[in-house]
């Protein structure tokens, strides 16, 4: 645990979800001297594959590589997930110990159940944690920006912006690896919707997707509900088509 302020903090519904949703973009802040944390809501324990012990034991090896300096496992119950009093609560006491100037969180829509909850139990604490007579105290704090991680192709969502990970795509992948009985053999689509290819090869492929929008080698897409103010337009990144 600390008690340390944090400029980023990635949230993920289970362990391996913040390597795959912005493990690059995590790699690449840590490595630029930004305190950078990852959250893990649950400890994945109805997983099909694996077991928890397996699973922490993954998640510490995994942020060892990207060099985020904090995780932590809420233990809130895999595949039940909630938008309710006592589990914003927990995540609640969660931001307003660690203080994120930004959040990365999952995507509103997703394949599993949990990832869509842990999207609306993410926004509505952040916005909890910054109000000052809601429980359970520790001093109120609103985190500055939601960021909303959209690499999984199961909803059709443009990208607000897209971060150029091509130097830090190998130490992601290297993190996505650490979670063997998660992800080692298991074809893309998983078990019931098998396309044939590599996870790992797939993986590759969808991040050179995004990377292709901005003409870089890798990407990982974010999406912003509230509009990014913009202080001078002469100096913005980017690349013509």
């Amino acid at each position: 645990m600390t008690n340390d302020t944090f400029d980023l903090l990635a949230f993920g519904p289970h362990p391996d979800d913040a390597e795959l949703i912005a493990g690059g973009t995590l790699a690449l802040m840590a490595e630029r001297g930004y305190r950078v944390g990852i959250v893990d809501l649950t400890a994945g324990e109805m997983g099909t594959r694996g077991d928890t012990a397996t699973r922490r034991a993954e998640a510490e090896k995994a942020a060892e590589i990207l060099g985020v300096a904090h995780r932590e496992c809420l233990d809130l119950p895999d595949a039940g997930l909630s938008d309710t009093d006592d589990q914003r609560a927990a995540v609640v006491t969660v931001i307003r110990r660690l203080r994120p100037r930004t959040v990365i969180l999952p995507h509103w829509h997703g394949r599993h159940p949990d990832h869509g909850v842990a999207s609306a139990l993410i926004k509505s604490a952040a916005f909890l944690a910054g109000v000052k007579n809601y429980a359970p105290g520790g001093g109120a704090f609103k985190p500055t920006k939601l960021l909303y991680g959209s690499a999984f192709r199961d909803h059709d969502s443009r990208p607000s912006f897209v971060v150029d990970i091509s130097a830090a795509f190998e130490r992601k992948m290297s993190a996505i690896r650490c979670y063997g009985s998660q992800f080692d053999g298991r074809p893309e689509g998983g078990e019931l919707f098998p396309t044939g290819r590599d996870f790992y090869e797939a993986l590759d492929r969808r991040f050179a997707h995004y990377g292709s929008l901005i003409q870089v080698p890798y990407g990982e897409p974010f999406v912003t509900i509230e509009p990014i103010a913009v202080d001078d337009v002469v100096t913005l990144s980017g690349h013509s088509i």
